[in-house]
């Protein structure tokens, strides 16, 4: 049963990761169809991001009050209307529209699945199934660069973005036939059923450990029945979980990730690639290894941890876009090549460890009672900066070319290594309500 309802949770990721990559190859066959300027491509890729912000909003005030599951649900049906509006759309308009929609179903979900995902799984195995939804968010991403290459040919734009009405779909039937999270169940005053649920995802476990569970999960909650006012997260015990959470989520994304997947074939051309098949296919390249380390993620965030993790990701991606921009520096044969490797070996880098790290952060760190308007704050601090690079980067390309623009994501990447250093903890093999003991211990 566990393994189930993670593919079903996990299955949001893809929905994540399939609209954050499908841009990237419809844009150029949109601007053909729209008058489509270089502040109009930022803002339709940008939308989404933007719409995020509201959808976290959405999940931060109803999680605690209806469940995890029922926003999993809205966030399968918005994505589903969204997802149908853009593929009809008629002009860029309504488009930007609809990629408004999309977002705020993905913010929804994006927040409430790693929270999902952290209250099902074992303490013992937590890292590796938190980080399936970022392996989905890369199958999406995957999945979205093979379609734009499958259309590609025709240039039927339209198609390339209907495609995600399918894995909105099954998202949806799957957390349908799901259960909710005993700790969600535990917290309102259904013990019982959560001892079912916990049974059930845990055959191994004895009787008295089940009651183990169930007892920690109420002393947790103890005394903070009602929804924790804001001025909590500048408590001296949480204000620097929440800047951590934050921070981590805003390096991420200024590393340059969500510049190389929303506009990757725009990347290629200018690193000196022709013909928009061949920048296609190699945005397929990026999907199969953002996948396969990715898997590597899961194996290596329990092995390695969380803390070597995260600096040894952001030495490696501070190296691979160092070697972009030096690359594009250089007006030789081989340019285009070492650009890719560089892109190809960011994506490595990212994959098995800025990828997921943050999301799984988020979801172990803040305490039960915090955790819906914690994980929004470090949701809403992703999700913005996600906007802010998705918008400029257009304006930055035209305006200080590809060298300019990497050399300050290579930046923001040598500001991760030492923050990573300063201040990332280890949360490996460590229960939930016993990280939530330290953080109050602190307070």
């Amino acid at each position: 049963m566990l393994i189930a309802i993670v593919i079903v949770a996990a299955l949001f990721g893809m929905l994540f990761g399939f609209d954050q990559g499908v841009i990237s190859g419809a844009l150029p066959f949109i601007k053909q169809d729209f008058t489509v300027t270089a502040f109009m491509e930022g803002v339709i890729t940008s939308a989404v991001p933007l719409g995020a912000v509201a959808g976290t909003l959405l999940a931060m005030v109803t999680t605690d009050r209806y469940g995890r599951k029922p926003m999993l649900i809205l966030g399968a049906v918005i994505f589903l209307v969204g997802s149908l509006i853009s593929a009809f759309a008629f002009n860029q308009y309504v488009l930007t529209l609809a990629r408004l929609l999309i977002g705020v179903g993905i913010g929804a979900s994006a927040m409430t699945a790693p929270m999902f995902l952290a209250e099902v799984a074992p303490a013992r195995i937590r890292g590796t199934i938190v980080s399936a939804f970022q392996l989905m968010i890369t199958i999406g991403i995957m999945i979205s660069y093979m379609s734009d290459a499958a259309f590609g040919g025709s240039g039927d734009w339209r198609w390339m973005i209907g495609v995600g009405v399918f894995p909105s779909i099954i998202a949806l039937v799957g957390i349908l036939l799901s259960p909710e999270t005993p700790r969600w169940l535990t917290l309102n005053s259904n013990a019982d059923k959560a001892r079912d649920i916990i049974v059930k995802l845990q055959p191994e476990s004895s009787d008295a450990e089940v009651d183990q569970i169930i007892a920690e999960i109420k002393e947790s909650a103890k005394d903070e029945e009602a929804a924790p006012a804001w001025s909590t997260f500048l408590k001296k015990g949480i204000l620097p979980v929440t800047s951590f959470a934050m921070i981590v989520f805003v390096l991420q994304q200024l590393s340059g990730i969500n510049a190389i997947i929303y506009y990757a074939p725009e990347i290629f051309k200018n690193a000196g690639f022709s013909g928009t098949t061949t920048d296609l296919l190699a945005t397929v390249g990026i999907g199969v290894v953002n996948v396969a380390l990715t898997v590597v993620a899961m194996y290596l965030v329990e092995s390695m941890g969380r803390r070597k993790l995260l600096i040894m990701g952001f030495f490696g991606t501070a190296a691979s876009m160092a070697l972009v921009t030096v690359a594009t520096m250089m007006d030789i044969a081989a340019t285009p090549y070492l650009a890719m490797i560089g892109i190809f070996a960011f994506i490595a880098f990212f994959a098995v460890s800025l990828g997921p790290l943050p999301w799984l952060y988020m979801s172990e760190l803040f305490p039960l009672r915090l955790r819906p308007r914690g994980m929004a704050l470090a949701s809403i601090a992703n999700w913005f900066f996600n906007f802010i690079v998705a918008l400029l980067f257009p304006e930055l390309l035209a305006g200080i070319g590809i060298v300019g623009t990497f050399a300050i994501f290579t930046g923001f990447c040598v500001i991760g290594i030492f923050y990573a250093i300063a201040v990332a903890p280890e949360t490996k093999g460590v229960t939930l309500e016993e990280i939530e003991q330290r953080t109050v211990a602190a307070d």
